[in-house]
């Protein structure tokens, strides 16, 4: 008899403290749901963070756009010294460059190119979002060419030349160009701006 109410007397008190460690407990399955969603926000956060530093620690909006531009230029490089028996290495770099040229247009193209048309540069916004336009048209056709094709280098040959073209009249004519035409507040506006879109974008 007094076998039977200790054993019911540790049910009870086991049922009340239900312990974090009953995979029956629907409290301790809840938990371990919210304990993993939790670590994969802190590890999407700081992959933003760590993506977004290139830019984030470069001073203004001119000096972070040109510090991707230079990103993107050495992912080129890193492509080009591939060769055809190399077909991971380069589809992994090609998803690199992807995602960096993505983040990069969306920043310029929702904030340096609007501010680009309000100080009356129209027609510069205009051409280079046409020439953001030929950065997809290459990306599409990278993405459909095997990566062991023998043009395959010629082509990212071929987009490197297009995107440092477009670099360079972005960082040798149209920023200096704005940027002599805007306050400091706007330029520390823009930073701030550029800086959130590309943390979006990460």
């Amino acid at each position: 008899m007094a076998t039977s109410t200790k054993s019911r007397s540790t049910k009870a008190r086991s049922a009340s403290t239900g312990s974090a460690f009953s995979w029956g407990s629907a409290g301790a399955i809840a938990g371990v749901a919210l304990g993993g969603a939790a670590l994969a926000f802190a590890a999407n956060f700081g992959r933003k963070f760590a993506v977004q530093g290139i830019s984030a620690t470069k001073g203004n909006w001119a000096e972070s756009l040109a510090a991707e531009h230079d990103a993107v230029l050495a992912l080129f490089d890193r492509m080009l010294e591939t060769d055809d028996s190399q077909v991971m290495m380069r589809k992994m770099l090609l998803m690199k460059l992807g995602h960096a040229l993505d983040k990069h247009a969306y920043a310029e193209e929702h904030v340096i190119y609007p501010a680009l048309r309000e100080a009356n540069e129209r027609s510069d916004a205009e051409e280079l979002e046409t020439e953001h336009g030929e950065v997809k048209t290459f990306l599409y056709r990278l993405h459909h060419l095997a990566a062991d094709d023998p043009s395959w280098i010629e082509t990212v040959r071929e987009f490197r030349q297009s995107v440092e073209a477009h670099a360079k009249l972005e960082e040798e004519q149209i920023f200096p160009r704005l940027r002599g035409e805007i306050d400091d507040t706007l330029d520390q506006r823009l930073t701030k701006e550029l800086n959130k879109a590309g943390f979006l974008m990460a």
